[in-house]
């Protein structure tokens, strides 16, 4: 998928550009199409660099709470609503463990270790599957969650937006937090009523409740109290990160963890995600940039913000970050990209480039979850759960540009 979108970028780019050069005598256009993709490279090797240091930071801290047990706990506590939402899983099977290990290690933005946790979670619930290239609904209701990206702290997004300058890149961490737990809880509900599974348990309701009763009071009192947004979504954001890194410090004390040798093991791991990353970067900034240069972008938006005016919609600033949502089921790193071409463009502290963030960090890689996550167990009919991811996508989407409208200053 990512190859299609990259090859169709450039194939659009140069056919407009050459449709400018003979029909609108437009003689400048390659030339700035050249400058911009060389600009992009530069811009995309740059970022990366600079990214290194955030990245081994925050790193090394998530090192720090994985070997102190922050995993495990995170497990205990999540432990009963698990046991009524994977009914077909026995309690005793080596799959819960594994689910609860992904889930968690996401949770607290730990790719590394979500990944092969995931995997393996996929494979020990392929071990209950009757009708091996068929998903089961464990299997379903496994991605589902996965794909809706719920994620305590998000670590790339913070960096980026510190790297590209941002006062307070911490900012975007509680409507972040917001938009990616309605988009899980909309995830839960579509898969449970296709599943049969009874919401309604006290169970279940006491976990989603409470935390839905939770955020929609913070919400409903931020409406009522305007003036509160922004120094509770600063303050909020910063003592919430600083009480992670405190409690990971705690338990790695409390486990006798060398806490150091724990940090600097973890932040060589941030340095070599920063190392992958260059090239994905580079060749998604270089498509973005001759896709925008040739005015493809533009037209685009343009065609969005007058349909969203047609239909009555009058502000529609959020039009310009709408690139990011629509990647980001595709590609995180084609997202990541956009996100980052977007703070280049409007500022990473503007509306937009806020929005973009928080659109990143809303949901997950649907497509390509799907296809990693049950083509490592040759599951070829997913039924339903292409359907769950995209819901929960859309709701993500959705609430991320509703919070946004409360959280940011337009600019």
């Amino acid at each position: 998928m990512l190859n299609k979108i990259f090859i169709g970028m450039f194939l659009i780019a140069i056919s407009m550009a050459l449709g400018k050069l003979i029909f609108w005598q437009d003689l400048n256009i390659f030339d700035q199409m050249v400058k911009a993709l060389f600009s992009a490279a530069e811009t995309g090797f740059t970022i990366s660099i600079e990214l290194t240091g955030v990245l081994c930071l925050w790193m090394g801290f998530m090192k720090i709470g994985e070997d102190g047990g922050a995993i495990r706990h995170m497990t205990r506590l999540i432990s009963p609503l698990f046991s009524k939402i994977f009914p077909e899983v026995p309690k005793d099977h080596p799959a819960i463990g594994s689910m609860m290990m992904n889930i968690s290690a996401n949770m607290l933005g730990l790719d590394n270790a979500a990944t092969p946790a995931g995997l393996k979670a996929m494979k020990e619930l392929q071990t209950l599957n009757p009708t091996p290239d068929v998903a089961t609904n464990a299997q379903i209701m496994f991605m589902v969650l996965n794909a809706s990206g719920l994620t305590i702290i998000p670590v790339s997004i913070l960096a980026l937006r510190a790297v590209g300058g941002s006062t307070s890149p911490a900012e975007v961490f509680l409507p972040i937090l917001i938009s990616t737990f309605f988009a899980t809880i909309g995830a839960l509900v579509y898969v449970g009523i296709k599943q049969k599974i009874n919401l309604l348990d006290k169970v279940i309701l006491a976990y989603v409740g409470s935390l839905t009763a939770l955020i929609s009071l913070l919400l409903y009192y931020l409406s009522n109290h305007p003036d509160m947004v922004q120094p509770i979504s600063l303050v909020s954001s910063n003592l919430i990160l600083f009480s992670f890194i405190g409690s990971f410090m705690i338990l790695a004390i409390r486990s006798k963890i060398n806490v150091y040798d724990s940090f600097i093991e973890g932040a060589k791991g941030g340095f070599q995600v920063a190392l992958n990353i260059i090239p994905y970067l580079v060749a998604m900034l270089a498509a973005i940039a001759v896709f925008r240069t040739c005015g493809a972008m533009d037209e685009i938006l343009k065609v969005i913000k007058h349909g969203l005016i047609f239909f009555g919609i009058a502000q529609a600033e959020f039009v310009d970050a709408l690139p990011v949502a629509f990647m980001k089921p595709f590609s995180g790193s084609g997202a990541r990209g956009l996100m980052v071409e977007t703070f280049t463009t409007h500022g990473v502290d503007s509306f937009v480039g806020k929005l973009a963030a928080t659109f990143q960090g809303s949901t997950e890689t649907t497509f390509y979850v799907l296809a990693v996550y049950f083509g490592s167990v040759k599951v070829k009919n997913t039924r339903y759960a292409a359907m769950g991811g995209i819901i929960a996508d859309i709701i993500g989407v959705v609430t991320a540009i509703l919070v946004s409208y409360l959280f940011y200053e337009i600019k």
